[in-house]
C-alpha cells in the first residue's frame, strides 16, 4: 500500500499550484475542469512520486487557519536534504512575502525545520 496523492482545497489554485511549483519542485499536470460541479483540478508530482492535488471549486471560498489548529490536514512537509537548504528556502519564502510561521531550528523530536504559510494558509514544513 501507498498513498497515491493528498488533496488540497484552494482560493486561488493557480497561484496554489505556482508556489508548490516555483518553491518545492512540483510538476503541474494539465487543468481538469468539471464544467457541471465547476471543479477544477491541478495534479503536481514530485521527484520521488508524490502527488498533490490542488483542487477548487466556487462555493469553497474559506481559507484555512495557519495555525494549525483545525481538524484536518495538519501541514505537509517537504525534505530538501540539507540545513543549509532549509535556510535558504526559508528566507527565499520570507523575502517573497511567505509567512514565516517559525524559523529553522531543531525541534524536540530532532528534526531541522522551519515552518512556512502557503497562499491559502497551509502550513509547509520544510525539512532537512
Amino acid at each position: 500500500m501507498r498513498i497515491d496523492h493528498i488533496a488540497l482545497w484552494s482560493v486561488d489554485p493557480e497561484r496554489a499550484k505556482e508556489f508548490y511549483v516555483r518553491y518545492f519542485g512540483g510538476i503541474a499536470g494539465d487543468c481538469y475542469h468539471n464544467p457541471k460541479t465547476g471543479l477544477r483540478t491541478w495534479f503536481l508530482t514530485f521527484d520521488d512520486g508524490a502527488r498533490l492535488e490542488i483542487m477548487s471549486r466556487a462555493d469553497v471560498v474559506s481559507p484555512s487557519p495557519a495555525d494549525g489548529t483545525r481538524v484536518g490536514w495538519a501541514h505537509i512537509a517537504f525534505g530538501v536534504g540539507s540545513r543549509a537548504r532549509v535556510d535558504a528556502l526559508t528566507d527565499e519564502l520570507s523575502a517573497a512575502g511567505y509567512l514565516v510561521l517559525s524559523a529553522p531550528r531543531i525541534t524536540g523530536d530532532g528534526y531541522y525545520e522551519s515552518c512556512v504559510a502557503d497562499p491559502d494558509g497551509n502550513r509547509v514544513e520544510i525539512t532537512e
